[in-house]
């Protein structure tokens, strides 16, 4: 008999929930989901939108009380201990939300003042010297480019030090290497102990992450290492290249055993759970005259888009 894999110690676990389910308007918007966050990891979330995914992230972390369940933040209960989770919680919107008439030294100091911050003044110096806005001490909020607008953010939700830091959607709109930048730092401040939940619709950043959980219309679908997830999929995919592939496409769409066609730059990706009954559809194909097939790893892409194809849109 094979023996259960050992829990990681309490002291490593920084959020353990069970059973949690929320309803608004009598729609059931998440279905007993449970979950367990280990300190210190960078944890994603990825869904179709309206699928759930804030609503899981804020009963997590004991800002929405769920309608059933129940677990532990941070070592606190989500029910009981709400108020004391929230003063360990940092919380970045995909929309900054710092005073735009102020400057980037005073939104910190305001901040450091908000959260009773000794020497509020040498504490933004500091944070203002570790995101690299030296210079830009004096820039009214208002004008940064959104790059720097995200790191001030950044900044402001982290300078009281919390044990969580909640990030929603945290780089739409910014340029690739403001977003390369934000991440290193969210994996140094991951490194030092602190546990980072991420809403993302990209799938680069999802492969930053340590752990991902798929929601789909309040259900969890998937969760793991992008490993993990992409091998416990059961997707067997192909990349077709040459001429002639949108046609193609049209031609494979819908077929048995393909559950999703979907164009990569200059080729197609061509997957299925049911080998045997792919393998049958597309043999068909397989000779057509300037039309190359590969047989290749699926990408986490690939398994998002065949897990929101099989999702049930619960508010339809």
């Amino acid at each position: 008999m094979t023996a259960a894999p050992a829990l990681a110690p309490a002291a490593d676990i920084a959020i353990d929930v069970h059973g949690l389910s929320k309803s608004f308007g009598g729609r059931e918007v998440v279905h007993d989901l449970s979950m367990q966050v280990k300190r210190g990891t960078i944890y994603g979330f990825l869904g179709p939108n309206g699928s759930g995914k804030t609503t899981t992230i804020r009963m997590l972390c004991g800002l929405l009380t769920p309608d059933s369940g129940e677990g532990t933040c941070l070592g606190y209960d989500i029910r009981r201990d709400a108020d004391k989770i929230k003063r360990q919680v940092g919380y970045m919107t995909q929309r900054f939300s710092l005073y735009q008439d102020l400057s980037v030294r005073e939104n910190l100091e305001f901040v450091a003042r908000l959260y009773g911050v000794r020497d509020a003044r040498g504490t933004a110096r500091d944070m203002i010297k570790r995101l690299g806005l030296n210079g830009r001490e004096e820039q009214l909020a208002g004008n940064l480019s959104g790059g720097w607008k995200q790191r001030l953010a950044l900044g402001a939700c982290t300078l009281p030090n919390p044990q969580l830091l909640l990030l929603d959607e945290p780089t739409a709109g910014v340029d690739p290497k403001a977003r390369r930048d934000f991440w290193n730092e969210i994996h140094a401040l991951a490194a030092d102990g602190l546990t980072v939940l991420v809403s993302t619709h990209y799938m680069d950043e999802a492969e930053r992450c340590h752990e991902i959980a798929y929601i789909a219309y309040g259900h969890l679908l998937a969760h793991g290492t992008v490993d993990e997830v992409i091998a416990t999929s059961d997707l067997s995919t192909w990349t077709v290249s040459g001429d002639g592939l949108n046609a193609l496409a049209t031609e494979l769409a819908g077929k048995p055993g393909i559950d999703m066609v979907a164009p990569f730059g200059t080729s197609l990706h061509v997957s299925g759970r049911d080998r045997a009954a792919m393998e049958a559809a597309i043999a068909p194909y397989r000779d057509r005259e300037g039309v190359r097939w590969q047989h290749g790893e699926p990408s986490l892409e690939d398994v998002f888009i065949e897990l929101m194809t099989r999702a049930t849109d619960n508010f339809q």
